[in-house]
Formats: structure tokens, sequence, C-alpha cells
């Protein structure tokens, strides 16, 4: 079942953004290896949404509301706080390499396949790693 999300997010994200399913591996960037602009951003989720028929609630996977609230940013960079809530909202991002230089600017880079993977993985009820979906 994994492969088959994995296949599912691999057509949704060629579709969205333009770029063949061989480019789309667990640790591409959505933004920095792809290609996404912010407003790929809602394409994907509608485009997840029908593919695996769940709803993913505004702000779920993509965390821009975050971003917004003067408690969580700074000047520009996410702070403690900020990367707090980042943690405990979207526990299937990896951060802790953002978290050395938490420029906002630089948060869209901690967007990959695989943040995609363990998020459907736990909106699925999947138990396994999703890591293993991609080998």
């Amino acid at each position: 079942m994994e492969k088959e999300i994995f296949s599912k997010v691999r057509q949704t994200l060629a579709g969205a953004l333009g770029v063949d399913e061989g480019d789309i591996t667990p640790e591409a960037s959505l933004k920095r290896d792809l290609g996404a602009e912010s407003i790929d951003f809602i394409d994907i989720i509608f485009r997840l949404e029908k593919a695996f028929d769940i709803k993913i609630p505004s702000g779920d996977l993509f965390p821009s509301h975050l971003m917004n609230d003067d408690r969580f940013v700074k000047e520009g960079v996410v702070t403690s706080e900020g990367l707090a809530e980042l943690r405990a909202k979207l526990p299937y991002l990896e951060i802790e390499d953002f978290a050395q230089d938490p420029q906002v600017s630089k948060l869209a880079d901690c967007f990959t396949v695989k943040m995609i993977l363990r998020y459907l993985n736990d909106r699925l009820g999947k138990t396994s790693c999703p890591d293993q979906c991609c080998q």
C-alpha cells in the first residue's frame, strides 16, 4: 500500500508542477528541486485531497498561517516559539537543519516529498515507516 501512496503522490506532483515523475524523489524539495511556487501549494493540496479522498484542513500541510503571527516570526526569522509551534503542529516536517538558520524565506525548502508521504501515512492510518514506500 505504501508504494501505491508514493505512486499517487508522484502522479499528483507531476501534474501540479509539470515535472517528470522520475524527478520526484522522497528527498526532493517541492520549491528548490521541483520548482513549486506558493500558488502551487494550493493546487497540490487540492489534488492530494482528490487523489486520496481526504480533506486537508487549511494550514495542516503547509503552515503559511503560522508565519503571519508576530509571536512566531520577528524580522523575517522564525522565533524559538515559532519553531516549537512548527514541531507541534507539523510533526512530519523535518526542520532541524532549518532551525540552525530559521529564515522564513528558507522554510519552503523543508517542504519535501517525504514530508507529504509522512503526512499522508499519518492521515491514512498507516503504521509502517513512510520511508519504506519510497524504496
